[in-house]
């Protein structure tokens, strides 16, 4: 159990750099050539760096110095994605890497990356990606071996 444990600390200690773009969290700017708001820089940084922990808009908010009104409006307006599924679609996005690079159980993969439940994890899961995590896990793992036979 202390070597999963470490295993996953080491993993999300790589997961620490700042927002990247992936198909889950890639979001356009909105507001045209300008360039990001620093508040939601700042937002997005710490969602990444903290998406294991429990999150919510008011805890964001103290850390980026904005209302919690605020900081929901323009989130939105600049990422075109609301809160709740810019955090949802990071801990996706973290969990994807896990099933398709680690032996972790689905569940130990579903509360490191921070999800509340493993019910939560699979049907959100499934809502972003159309399969569910063992499914996915099972068609990366088929690809992967089919690609080391050819």
């Amino acid at each position: 159990m202390e070597s999963t444990a470490i295993s996953v600390a080491v993993w999300l200690g790589t997961m620490m750099m700042p927002p990247r773009t992936n198909r889950f969290t890639d979001v356009s700017l909105r507001t045209g050539n300008r360039a990001e708001p620093v508040e939601i820089w700042k937002a997005r940084n710490f969602i990444h760096e903290h998406s294991d922990e429990e999150l919510s808009l008011t805890r964001v908010a103290k850390v980026v110095n904005i209302s919690a009104n605020y900081l929901s409006e323009k989130f939105k307006e600049v990422t075109g994605v609301n809160f709740v599924d810019y955090i949802a679609r990071t801990r996706t996005e973290k969990a994807r890497e896990l099933l398709e690079n680690s032996n972790l159980r689905i569940s130990e993969i579903a509360f490191a990356v921070g999800f509340q439940s493993l019910s939560q994890f699979n049907r959100i899961f499934k809502k972003l990606l159309g399969r569910s995590p063992s499914a996915y896990r099972t068609a990366r793992r088929n690809s992967q071996s089919d690609d080391l036979v050819r």
